[in-house]
């Protein structure tokens, strides 16, 4: 009996101490965008999700990972439901409510795609894609310096889309000249095309915008904030930032 009341002691013990552990995961959210994070399987991934959860398991954290509608991800962080959003924009009203990495979690590189052997000829510049047959998406921004010679007529020949993946599909085909496209956007694409062997990025980017993991203010995180932002930079240091995105795409 009294060897029954031990084990069960010890039973209990262990689920109390696993309930505390749980409770004290880092809750994350995030939204729909492969492949920086989506869901899959029931559990979120992507390269974002990867490059965090790794960051996080540095630093001997737990975290638990939601992947919510945009707006619902980012009300939970400010009222502290969530302890940290990502990958965030950084803006005045933002920063409000929201202590941002220093670093950058993940660049948004926008940059020119085109089969290998094109002779479409970039040089930074949208007058240099005057003549080429370009593949957007319809309804969307691509910031001031596409947008701006949209209106302007100086991109003279578009071709748009309903989604990113069919302008992929037609660039292969050769039914356009050339792709603006987010760039991991584009290699998830056509790593799911099995194209990513056809396809070149041309030189120079045409924009980068930084994304960023921020925590609630709400939570009083800043100093889980800090200690995120200098195991971050120690994986872009050593290389290991990179072979988990490379790793991603060699998959």
């Amino acid at each position: 009996m009294l060897n029954l009341a031990r084990t069960l002691g010890i039973g209990i013990a262990v689920i109390l101490l696993s309930v505390a552990a749980r409770a004290e995961a880092v809750k994350l959210v995030t939204l729909e965008y492969p492949p920086y994070e989506y869901q899959a399987g029931g559990k979120a991934d992507g390269i974002a999700v990867r490059i965090v959860e790794e960051a996080f398991k540095k630093m001997g954290k737990d975290v638990s990972i939601q992947v919510l509608p945009w707006k619902r991800a980012l009300h939970m962080t400010k009222t502290g439901e969530a302890d940290a959003i990502f990958t965030a924009y950084k803006n005045d009203e933002r920063v409000k409510f929201l202590d941002y990495s220093e670093t950058v979690l993940m660049p948004q590189v926008l940059s020119v795609w085109v089969k290998k052997g094109s002779d479409v000829a970039f040089d930074g510049s949208m007058d240099s894609l005057a003549t080429a047959d370009i593949g957007l998406v319809d309804g969307i921004s691509y910031g001031s310096t596409v947008d701006d010679a949209i209106k302007a007529g100086t991109l003279k020949s578009l071709d748009y889309a309903p989604e990113s993946s069919n302008n992929i599909k037609k660039l292969m085909g050769g039914r356009i000249d050339a792709v603006i496209m987010n760039k991991y956007g584009a290699m998830h694409h056509l790593k799911q095309q099995n194209g990513l062997d056809q396809v070149v990025e041309l030189e120079p980017e045409i924009s980068s915008v930084p994304s960023y993991i921020a925590f609630s203010k709400a939570n009083n995180l800043a100093g889980m904030r800090d200690e995120l932002d200098g195991v971050l930079q120690e994986m872009i240091a050593s290389g290991e930032y990179q072979s988990i995105i490379d790793a991603y795409f060699a998959e």
